[in-house]
């Protein structure tokens, strides 16, 4: 089935099931495809959509849908989990972070364009087809193969409704990090145009490294599961793990301390470290071990990035600063 004729409203009550949608031709004859997971409830109640795989490289939340899927027992659920566990098949089969086929990244293309190429489609189709249909959206993302985060639960900080539900529910989700961002988000993400249209939503990060850490993998499949049960969708007892950092910063991972020179990334900090504007974080280093550029913290913060490939090129990001979170007395 193509995805345009896919109709969410039209799974019965009950039902759970898997399936492919085709979203574009491939140059072999074949589709770019879309595996969607989805879990109807015997109850009606809130639509929870959960995406992976959205950077081809990030494989934690690939692999914990598929236990989510496996845990959630439909006449057990009020109302419907929906998860697409690969949303950027072309990234995906490539092991990188963006297509290769138009280059482009598909967290920074949302809401998208269905008459677009590959990557817009992509994008454009899950924002009319199944973000459209959501109450709350949960993104899984890791640093991939060339950053380093601490395993953290992103949600959106601001005094309102929307922002309300968000922060709720990052605690309910239960990582060790959390990080809010004022709004307005950067553009393209599917958690920006969730803002767009109402709805709440969270998404995750963690160290990547091009691995799949099964405590990462427990803790993104825990997490949702919590979200469900805060939601109202599931009975359980939540799995928390303990919260030992809260953050809040723009979360812009485009607008962080880069590589002014091409060499090897030589950090002398470490993640969640506390540090002063122009504080030496570390250096690149030249062929020969000579350093050609020192890295230097551009605010008071804590470290919540760092680059994981020592090679870099000018212009890579190789750190990123945020604050901690204070609470209104």
């Amino acid at each position: 089935m193509h995805i345009r004729d896919f109709k969410l409203d039209e799974l019965p009550p009950g039902a759970k099931q898997s399936a492919w949608l085709d979203i574009a031709r491939r140059a072999d004859g074949g589709y770019w495809r879309l595996p969607l997971l989805t879990v109807i409830g015997a109850e009606t109640g809130p639509t929870l959509l959960v995406l992976a795989g959205v950077h081809g490289d990030e494989y934690e939340g690939i692999a914990a849908i598929p236990q989510v899927y496996s845990a959630i027992k439909p006449r057990e659920l009020r109302g419907r989990l929906v998860m697409a566990p690969i949303c950027n098949m072309p990234a995906y089969e490539a092991l990188q972070r963006s297509s290769p086929i138009d280059g482009l990244n598909l967290a920074r293309v949302f809401p998208g364009d269905i008459n677009g190429t590959i990557t817009r489609q992509i994008a454009g189709w899950l924002s009319q087809k199944l973000l459209s249909q959501a109450d709350f959206l949960i993104d899984l993302h890791t640093g991939g193969i060339a950053y380093e985060l601490p395993t953290l639960i992103g949600y959106v900080h601001d005094s309102g409704a929307l922002g309300t539900a968000s922060q709720k529910a990052a605690m309910a989700f239960g990582a060790p990090v959390m990080w809010g961002h004022p709004l307005p988000l950067p553009a393209g993400r599917s958690i920006s145009a969730a803002t767009a249209m109402g709805i709440p939503s969270l998404y995750t990060e963690a160290a990547g490294g091009g691995r799949c850490d099964p405590d990462v993998v427990a803790c993104f499949r825990d997490g949702v599961m919590n979200v469900m049960a805060h939601l109202g969708m599931i009975k359980m007892e939540p799995i928390l793990r303990r919260l030992t950092h809260h953050f809040v910063g723009d979360g812009n991972l485009d607008t962080v301390i880069q590589a002014r020179v091409d060499g090897f990334f030589k950090r002398e900090v470490s993640l969640l470290e506390n540090v002063k504007r122009s504080q030496r974080l570390g250096a690149i280093l030249d062929p020969t071990g000579a350093e050609a550029a020192q890295v230097d913290a551009d605010q008071d913060g804590v470290i919540i990035m760092l680059r994981g490939i020592p090679r870099v090129q000018a212009g890579d990001g190789v750190a990123h600063i945020t604050q901690p979170y204070q609470s209104r007395k």
